[in-house]
């Protein structure tokens, strides 16, 4: 990691400290960052918000596992072929576009007030990103290499297999980033609405409904940390694996 990179988080505090200090905010609604991060220790070092952070993972977890089986081959499958992605492109952008939130009663009337629902979708919402960027990823495949591999007699499967996939999974990656965002983000909200007793969702909003600011403000930080952990991975992985990546 860049030594610079400790820049945003350190800016972030000291804005967050003035802000508080200058109570800009009543302080009983903006605790001070010390305030705030000493009560993340607490819950993490007492266990308090474990169980809730390993509930939040696994929905988040599978949800994305399901993403990811449907939505890669689908986008593999459809980037082969422009005029049948082209076909099927209203209704992937359709959905694509509709905020996650407008589905849920939908989702609530097929798989019920269940875990189903809430991981059924944050999965359907991610696989939309994932197959709109594998598929991209495809069709814009460096046009000098599959003609290259034309020219050498290779066959379809060929330059699929050996060209077409590989030179789309850069694309693929930076949608399974954004996937993997969006899933945390869509089971979150959801615990937080849609009946749970366990998950960050529902002890933010618990804290939020008994005014325990401080302990609020410790779980969206957790939330966030979460968030930044999976994309950090995510980069890690593409970085150690896909290093030709624009070559």
């Amino acid at each position: 990691m860049k030594k610079y990179t400790i820049i945003g988080p350190i800016l972030l505090i000291l804005i967050w400290a003035v802000a508080a200090q200058l109570q800009l905010i009543d302080k009983f609604f903006l605790p001070d960052p010390f305030t705030v991060i000493g009560k993340l220790v607490e819950l993490l070092g007492s266990g308090a918000i474990i169980g809730d952070l390993f509930s939040t993972l696994g929905r988040v977890v599978l949800s994305f596992i399901i993403a990811i089986a449907i939505g890669l081959p689908l986008g593999l499958w459809l980037g082969r072929s422009e005029k049948i992605y082209r076909s099927v492109e209203f209704i992937i952008d359709f959905f694509r576009s509709t905020p996650a939130t407008a589905l849920f009663p939908l989702f609530l009337l097929i798989f019920g007030i269940t875990d189903k629902s809430k991981i059924a979708v944050a999965a359907f919402a991610s696989m939309l990103i994932i197959i709109f960027n594998t598929a991209y990823g495809v069709m814009h495949a460096k046009k000098s290499r599959v003609l290259a591999a034309q020219i050498m007699g290779a066959t379809k499967a060929q330059i699929f297999r050996w060209i077409l996939f590989w030179e789309s999974l850069p694309q693929t990656f930076i949608g399974l980033r954004s996937a993997v965002s969006l899933s945390l983000v869509i089971i979150v909200v959801t615990e937080m609405f849609i009946g749970t007793t366990s998950g960050l969702g529902r002890k933010i909003i618990d804290s939020q409904i008994t005014y325990e600011i401080p302990t609020m403000y410790a779980i969206i930080l957790l939330t966030g940390i979460v968030g930044y952990l999976l994309n950090l991975l995510f980069l890690t992985v593409e970085k150690r694996f896909l290093h030709w990546s624009g070559k």
